[in-house]
């Protein structure tokens, strides 16, 4: 038993001095953020809707490419991160516009602009904290230390590991919420500052 521990314990000693060697190969990461190009659908669910008759659902993606860096060390590899390309956006927007407004009428269109109107408040959201969603980004990528790995099969593991550090990071965490919020604040000044009065106009 004794013997069994002391070779776990040599065994987790190499791994950590080894790991401590990967520290030296760490580099300042390059950090990169474009939106996706986005699209719009209109449909008329065939069950009713609530009269103010409209809503959107918008599809938000955020994908994270890592190009990692390797060096080769004694007995293996450190991986680290060497640039981050972030596509965060929105890449479609579900319009749902109530049955009972027939397309291309009064209704409809006015319907329509105001859906517009939240689609281009969440367009503004990204827009709004471009700087601060690339700036969040590059911190938590920032903080990712090398990984050491003993055999090149173990790359694509290797930067999985990288991508989730960087993703659970609280820097990261902390963006999608102001996202969140600021999506929830937009949608609600559109909201508010809309009345029924041009929909009741086309039923005069």
């Amino acid at each position: 038993m004794n013997k069994v521990f002391i070779s776990l314990l040599c065994c987790l000693c190499f791994f950590s001095a080894v790991a401590d060697d990967c520290v030296s190969y760490k580099l300042k990461p390059n950090v990169t953020v474009s939106q996706p190009d986005w699209e719009k659908d209109v449909v008329q669910p065939l069950k009713p809707m609530d009269l103010l008759h409209g809503d959107v659902i918008a599809t938000m993606v955020d994908n994270y490419d890592i190009t990692a860096d390797i060096t080769s060390i004694e007995d293996g590899f450190c991986v680290g991160i060497k640039n981050v390309d972030a596509v965060i956006g929105y890449s479609n927007f579900l319009v749902q516009i109530d049955i009972r407004h027939i397309p291309n009428t009064c209704s409809y269109n006015v319907i329509l602009s105001h859906e517009d109107q939240h689609i281009r408040s969440y367009l503004s959201v990204i827009d709004d904290l471009q700087e601060e969603i690339k700036s969040s980004i590059l911190s938590a990528a920032d903080s990712v230390m090398p990984v050491f790995i003993q055999n090149e099969s173990e790359l694509d593991n290797a930067i999985n590991t990288l991508n989730e550090q960087l993703q659970n990071h609280p820097d990261m965490i902390l963006i999608k919420q102001k996202i969140k919020a600021a999506e929830e604040i937009k949608n609600r000044a559109v909201d508010q500052n809309t009345t029924d009065d041009e929909l009741k106009r086309c039923f005069l």
